[in-house]
């Protein structure tokens, strides 16, 4: 796993192992820590567990061949179909897993056309898509992510819709029956999805019912809808379900996807998107 340059840790304790936690010890607190917060960096499991660097990434190794956890650009997180129950905060959410997120996007990218009508959904990673449309790109993007206009404030060339509505702050977004009236005046070639996860057997899920209404809309409202999942989404199952997978035209998702749920996920009938 990648590090960044003079990143520094704890030291070991002369035993080699922190205030005599035996290793199982120490693995446990690391798949405790990733069960309430989906994803962290070797450098905070370090600090958290006053270890060095290289002991965590020996424990990781070790929880990773016993296939409890993943190893995702440079964090970790637990592997399994697996519900959760509540939404990983937007800060922790753009800062891990940003190099999948740029993947996605330049794959979603490709399935651009210049004057296409897109509709881009909540979400860090459909952020990113905006950044990444095309430089051809003259079409119209429909959005009820604030962060999507930001992104795209200096392409005037590109025709842009925000739906207004409820607005959640942690998120920057609308939601809400003024959102899906707004929404349901356009039609759009096609739609890029957030998600909370996507399951080849309880299909796509994610948190909050206000979003998954307007995402439901925008599913119906587009000639072909795909789903924006990194590889940690991929066999999560969130609280809510949005549609099953025979709604959706694929998934795209990053080069660090799990082969064994990609596999799944195509068997069952879903095109899985992977970066060239």
């Amino acid at each position: 796993m990648r590090e960044a340059a003079g990143a520094a840790s704890p030291p070991d304790q002369s035993s080699g192992q922190p205030s005599g936690l035996l290793p199982e010890q120490r693995r446990s607190r690391i798949l405790a820590i990733l069960g309430s917060q989906e994803l962290a960096r070797p450098g905070e499991l370090a600090a958290e567990l006053q270890v060095s660097l290289e002991t965590v990434r020996r424990d990781l190794l070790a929880l990773e061949q016993e296939g409890r956890l993943r190893r995702v650009y440079g964090a970790a997180t637990l592997t399994g179909d697996r519900r959760r129950t509540s939404e990983p905060a937007r800060d922790e959410r753009s800062r891990l897993v940003r190099e999948a997120k740029e993947e996605i996007a330049r794959t979603a990218a490709g399935l651009v056309t210049a004057q296409d009508t897109v509709f881009l959904d909540v979400g860090t990673t459909a952020e990113a898509v905006a950044r990444h449309l095309p430089a051809d790109f003259r079409g119209l993007v429909v959005t009820n992510n604030v962060m999507v206009v930001l992104a795209l404030r200096d392409r005037p060339e590109i025709g842009l819709h925000l739906l207004g509505g409820k607005v959640r702050h942690d998120e920057v977004s609308c939601s809400g029956s003024d959102t899906v009236r707004g929404l349901a005046q356009f039609n759009a070639d096609v739609a890029f999805l957030g998600s909370g996860g996507i399951s080849a057997t309880r299909g796509l899920t994610d948190y909050d019912a206000d979003e998954i209404t307007v995402r439901a809309v925008m599913l119906a409202n587009a000639t072909r809808g795909f789903v924006l999942a990194d590889s940690t989404k991929l066999g999560r199952v969130a609280t809510r379900r949005v549609c099953g997978i025979e709604a959706l035209a694929g998934v795209l998702t990053d080069s660090a996807a799990d082969p064994a749920q990609v596999t799944e996920l195509r068997d069952a009938g879903l095109p899985v998107l992977l970066p060239d």
